[in-house]
């Protein structure tokens, strides 16, 4: 009888198996056996070509998504398949794009660093590939053991790739970092998890449900106990475990140094795909699933909000090594965008979108720069300083120019897209009635200005007497060419940057929307 039931349960479960559901994912793990295959069986030479095969096959993945962008998912946007592992939504769609987007820029930038270390080549396009598809399985997760096992995937892929350059002691050191601590968060994470699981199943407990696990029973359980003390402590665990992979205070200790050491490819991947990730999922969490817990939830991530704001932008102003400033300066921006989370979490119609629109135009600035980055290498990947910037702006115009639209963009410059990324969470803090920490953002994009355009500054109007042929003064910065594949991404990246700053057309409207 038992052996019956469970074959009914078994049924009834690979009934919702929607396997077209999740194509992108399926592609993306075909590509990433596919590079592996190629590289058994192509000769050495030909080889070389493996890279930008990744690189067309990530395109047409993200073409494939945009065509379907309003088809398939948004027309049933409560769509839960795999027995309610999943839950499709406009917002997974849109992150789905954001991570294709970001996987094939971190492809193009491996393409410009890997040649500089005796490093495997096809293994890191294949990784890169895997942490993709797994990243967009973890924004669509609607249950924990489906959340839990996607970002487990991501954390260890990013382990590998952290202390790729294995002939280099800072990468080693920054991937030993990342282990120790990604375990620690991995820890809290799982007996949040463990908590909430534990006191949802209670049937001594009004609401206990059968699948605790599940985002849409849970909230359900919460909502029915909303002071219970385990199930709060869970849930702020739970928040915890993901503010490490956001780098919010004061979970953000790990991320100077491990900035600094990894690969600037995969320091680009982790500033920006890791952390998008991070607060799509917090948005999913506590929006929807701890909503009923907002008398805990919205203090904690308040004080968070503002201790990251502060403390991002005041360690930035002190530094001179461009890495660890980007890390710095990252920790700044996600207390921005938890600024928008808790104004969405106050159901502000403008915050969610708000959140999206700021880190689309993350993406966009952040790669320009990465970008730019990976051009002047300086001594080494981790000890890259203002100093290798001297006379940017005079020896490659080019890269000068895209370096002071990237950073122009993350500093909140107008008319630059990363301007309207800042107003829009600004606006929506504003109508949340979120005037202190409002306040403290203010003032944390005033301190940011001091250090993106001492960046600038460096590369525009380096200190010392101007070089002049023949004097033996500062030779040029830049190591790497720029070839025609990196050149028009950044084209691109800028151009996106500017537009969006003045014009956001229908794609503004969507934001809005969300």
């Amino acid at each position: 009888m038992i052996a019956a039931v469970n074959l009914s349960a078994l049924q009834a479960a690979a009934g919702s198996n929607q396997w077209t559901a999740i194509y992108p994912e399926l592609m993306l793990g075909g590509i990433a056996l596919l590079l592996l295959v190629l590289e058994l069986v192509l000769p050495r030479p030909e080889r070389a070509l493996i890279p930008a095969i990744a690189i067309v096959s990530l395109v047409g993945v993200l073409i494939g998504v945009g065509i379907n962008f309003h088809t398939a998912f948004l027309s049933d946007l409560n769509n839960n398949p795999f027995g309610g592992l999943l839950r499709h939504s406009a917002g997974g769609q849109f992150m789905r794009v954001f991570f294709l987007l970001s996987a094939i820029l971190v492809c193009i930038l491996g393409t410009v660093t890997l040649g500089r270390q005796p490093v495997p080549r096809v293994e890191f396009y294949h990784i890169v590939i895997v942490i993709t598809a797994a990243l967009m399985l973890l924004v669509q997760s609607h249950h924990f053991v489906m959340f839990f096992v996607a970002l487990e995937t991501v954390t260890v892929g990013f382990y590998i790739l952290v202390g790729y350059f294995r002939t280099s002691a800072a990468s080693l050191e920054a991937g030993l970092k990342y282990l120790i601590l990604g375990a620690l968060s991995s820890a809290i994470l799982l007996f949040g998890i463990v908590l909430l699981y534990g006191v949802a199943g209670n049937p001594a407990l009004p609401g206990a449900t059968a699948g605790p696990m599940n985002f849409t029973a849970l909230r359900d359980f919460l909502a029915a106990n909303p002071d219970n003390y385990l199930a709060n402590i869970g849930a702020v665990l739970v928040i915890a475990g993901v503010a490490f992979k956001i780098g919010a205070v004061p979970f953000q200790i790990w991320i100077p140094d491990v900035y600094q050491g990894a690969p600037t490819p995969v320091t680009a991947f982790l500033a920006v795909a890791s952390k998008a990730a991070g607060f799509a999922v917090l948005l999913t969490l506590t929006v929807d699933v701890f909503s009923p817990l907002q008398e805990v939830v919205v203090p904690a991530l308040s004080v968070m909000a503002a201790a990251t704001i502060l403390f991002g932008n005041l360690a930035a102003l002190t530094q001179h090594n461009v890495k660890r400033l980007m890390g710095l300066s990252g920790v700044s921006h996600a207390g921005y965008l938890l600024v928008g989370v808790i104004a969405a979490i106050q159901r502000e119609p403008l915050a969610v979108g708000a959140v999206y629109f700021y880190l689309l135009a993350y993406l966009l600035a952040s790669f320009t720069v990465f970008a730019v980055m990976a051009h002047v290498p300086g001594g080494s990947d981790a000890d890259q300083d203002f100093d290798h910037y001297a006379n940017l702006a005079r020896e490659r115009p080019f890269l000068g120019v895209m370096l002071a639209v990237g950073l122009g963009s993350l500093a909140g410059i107008p008319p630059l897209a990363g301007f309207m990324g800042k107003l829009l969470i600004f606006i929506a803090a504003f109508k949340a009635g979120l005037y202190g920490l409002l306040l403290v953002a203010i003032v944390g994009v005033v301190i940011s200005i001091y250090y993106y355009f001492g960046w600038i500054k460096a590369a525009f109007f380096p200190a010392g007497s101007p070089r002049t042929p023949g004097e033996g003064a500062l030779t040029s910065p830049v190591t790497a060419r720029v070839g025609l594949t990196a050149g028009t991404a950044m084209i691109v990246l800028a151009l996106a940057s500017i537009v969006l700053g003045f014009y956001q057309g229908p794609l503004g409207a969507w934001f809005v929307a969300r």
